[in-house]
């Protein structure tokens, strides 16, 4: 089986990144990766954007371990714009959300390991195994949707056209979402409003919609309401 990312030239994942909003969470989490699985040196982001500013910078975290549940995403958009901004690192997602649909889409959407929130240590020990062969991790008990064998349905063909989108397309989107104007939008960025014209034309593009409302509609199809059981 071909590995799903590149395999580190080193035999162990030395620099984890650690994105989560909650320090005690996060302190907790570090402490295990360093004690069983082998990470020296653990930096942690509170929020999606601080994450991504920080993986502009060298040296670049050999993994990142990831909350779902971030203060500024929704759903899988947080997923989806870390791996655009370094497909090379594997992303691992840790999260209270381990509902055979959310595990599926989070794979999907290009994690290479999903560990629940409560796993205990040796759960954790062999996930980063797993990591170190270049292979994946799911958790005990996922059981794949029988819809993934045809053809896609929405949220999946959602999740692929979503993950062609750069970063800044993606937080493009993102803003569309919140019902920012163009205008809005070149001022958050600090960019030429001809600029988020002509990226949202390759936004619109790439998800093959004809609208903003449209795009809104796609992105909106990886939220965690779509993935919810209780919404169908």
């Amino acid at each position: 089986m071909t590995a799903p990312y590149p395999v580190p030239d080193t035999p162990r994942l030395r620099f984890a990144l650690i994105v989560d909003d909650h320090p005690l969470f996060c302190d907790a989490l570090g402490m295990t990766l360093k004690a069983v699985a082998g990470v020296e040196r653990i930096e942690t982001a509170g929020r999606l954007e601080t994450a991504l500013l920080r993986l502009e910078q060298a040296p670049v975290p050999d993994v990142v371990v990831l909350d779902l549940n971030l203060p500024d995403v929704t759903g899988l958009d947080g997923l989806i714009r870390l791996r655009a901004t370094v497909p090379e690192v594997p992303v691992v997602v840790v999260s209270s959300l381990d509902d055979n649909r959310v595990i599926g889409a989070a794979l999907m959407a290009g994690a290479v390991a999903f560990v629940p929130k409560h796993s205990h240590r040796d759960v954790f020990r062999a996930a980063f195994d797993a990591l170190r062969t270049g292979g994946t991790w799911l958790p005990e008990g996922f059981a794949p949707q029988a819809e993934a064998a045809g053809p896609a349905n929405p949220r999946e063909q959602a999740i692929l056209r979503l993950g062609l989108l750069t970063r800044q397309q993606a937080k493009i989107l993102q803003l569309i979402c919140e019902g920012m104007l163009n205008k809005q939008i070149a001022y958050e960025l600090t960019i030429a409003e001809t600029t988020v014209k002509a990226h949202v034309t390759a936004i619109m593009r790439k998800l093959g919609v004809q609208s903003r409302t449209q795009a809104v509609l796609i992105a909106r199809e990886a939220s965690f309401a779509s993935l919810m059981p209780e919404n169908g």
